[in-house]
């Protein structure tokens, strides 16, 4: 049945997957995103883009969709640090107003947590209280759920690990890794690894990860879907499937040594991993 779905932050690297796909579904879209990491190079034809920041969402959108996904947050763990203001506006208040926009109008949410608050982070502290990005998170996490408590919320949160893929950022304060290390590589520096270098991630392809949410927006209830590749690897592995130079650097203050992935939900709507990380890169280097 065609929807009016909302995806905040659609003009970005998730984001915008998220639009092609449900345009392709057959759904009305519509994308509201501030910009801030979201790009017009990223938009859709057939989507309709509206410029702002979700604690205005009441001002800005005038259509009552179905569904909102909520992707449009702050989201780097080391950066946030410097950046707390901004996490504040984005994350907590930003978050709140589309909760209510959702609890006022019965619209259905799907939620993107951070699967950061499920890692052991280098300084031995417990996963959520590391970083303001990742402790944010985590209790707007509650706070979806409190809603569902409360006032009876239609909804679902999802956890993105490590996503990759074209349109993912490789330039800037908040480029991702494999991003980064493409456009090094090709430019002929030395990939620069995080000391240890054996923090461990479940990378996993944009494709995969979008076929995950779209599931978990048609079908999931409640919280604890995790949308992770099955095969987790070092960042100093990810560095040395390029055969080039790597460069190690100091440690940084929330760098977490792994994440921890529980599938028992994904596997329930009969979801797992398709794409390798290995074989990304490869065809990306041409090797």
């Amino acid at each position: 049945m065609k929807k009016t779905i909302l995806v905040t932050g659609g003009a970005g690297f998730i984001g915008s997957y998220l639009c092609e796909r449900l345009l392709r579904d057959g759904h009305k879209v519509i994308s509201l995103d501030n910009y801030f990491t979201g790009s017009e190079k990223n938009h859709i034809k057939g989507v309709e883009y509206i410029k702002g920041e979700t604690k205005d969402i009441e001002n800005l959108i005038t259509e009552i969709p179905d569904v909102i996904y909520h992707l449009g947050e702050y989201s780097r763990v080391m950066t946030s640090f410097d950046d707390i203001d901004l996490i504040w506006r984005l994350n907590k208040f930003g978050t709140f107003k589309v909760l209510e926009f959702c609890r006022k109008n019965n619209i259905r949410l799907i939620y993107a947590g951070s699967s950061t608050k499920f890692g052991e982070f280098s300084d031995n502290g417990n996963g959520k209280d590391q970083a303001p990005y990742v402790y944010f998170k985590s209790t707007n996490t509650d706070l979806v759920n409190n809603y569902g408590k409360w006032f009876g919320l239609d909804y679902a949160i999802t956890y993105f690990y490590n996503v990759y893929g074209n349109r993912e950022i490789s330039n800037g304060k908040y480029a991702t890794v494999i991003g980064i290390f493409i456009r090094k590589y090709k430019n002929k520096e030395s990939l620069t690894v995080v000391s240890p270098g054996t923090q461990k991630r479940a990378f996993t392809h944009v494709d995969d990860t979008i076929d995950g949410l779209v599931l978990v927006g048609e079908k999931g209830n409640g919280d604890g879907y995790c949308i992770g590749s099955n095969k987790e690897y070092s960042i100093l592995d990810i560095a040395k499937i390029f055969n080039g130079k790597i460069e190690m650097i100091p440690e940084k203050r929330g760098d977490r040594k792994f994440s921890k992935i529980d599938f028992t939900k994904m596997k329930e709507l009969g979801w797992s991993s398709q794409k390798n990380v290995e074989d990304y890169i490869k065809d990306k280097i041409n090797v």
